[in-house]
């Protein structure tokens, strides 16, 4: 998909400098969120390369108290779950991902959470997000129940997008991004 390979090139080319200011931008604005505030357990993933950073973000949820889960992958590109305990507690795991190595909470286990911190390429106006194209968060979505905070980490120039969709497609209630937290009209079911 053209858009797909556009976004992935531009986040190749950002500068170190420019992903950390990023990641901590999102890590303040995702912390004064009320939503983020009031939750108990929140789920995040843990990023890689250029994504918009969450080293900063999964220390300041614990420090805040939060309970964190951070995904497994599993071989049909599901999702699994573990408690994230700090950066010590990650593995090197395929694809490039860093993984838990705690005790396994399930696939259900993102259904606990208040709060629901997804990665992504880019977000429609809608909330429509757009991935890797694996599948594996759109799943975990779909075990969420309706009206939980799901959020995806975006750079500002990822907003806004024509994004296509598919009839799996979840859609997200906001998009973190360096400049604030943009919030989508609240829509049931598959986008």
């Amino acid at each position: 998909m053209a858009l797909r390979d556009q976004l992935l090139t531009t986040r190749r080319r950002r500068s170190l400098v420019e992903v950390g200011e990023a990641a901590r931008s999102l890590t303040a604005h995702l912390i004064a969120t009320d939503d983020v505030r009031r939750a108990a357990t929140v789920a995040c993933y843990v990023s890689v390369g250029t994504e918009p950073g969450t080293s900063a973000l999964l220390d300041a949820l614990v420090t805040a108290g939060k309970r964190v889960i951070v995904p497994v992958l599993l071989p049909d590109n599901d999702l699994d779950w573990a408690t994230y305990r700090g950066a010590t507690s990650l593995a090197p795991a395929g694809r490039g991902l860093l993984e838990p190595v705690g005790e396994r909470l399930g696939p259900d286990a993102v259904a606990t959470a208040d709060v629901v911190l997804v990665p992504g390429l880019a977000v429609s106006p809608r909330g429509q997000r757009l991935g890797r194209g694996g599948g594996s968060y759109d799943r975990a979505l779909a075990r969420m129940p309706l009206g939980t905070f799901t959020c995806v980490l975006l750079y500002d120039d990822e907003t806004g997008h024509a994004v296509p969709t598919e009839p799996h497609d979840r859609l997200v209630t906001a998009a973190a991004t360096p400049s604030g937290i943009l919030r989508f009209p609240v829509e049931s079911g598959p986008s």
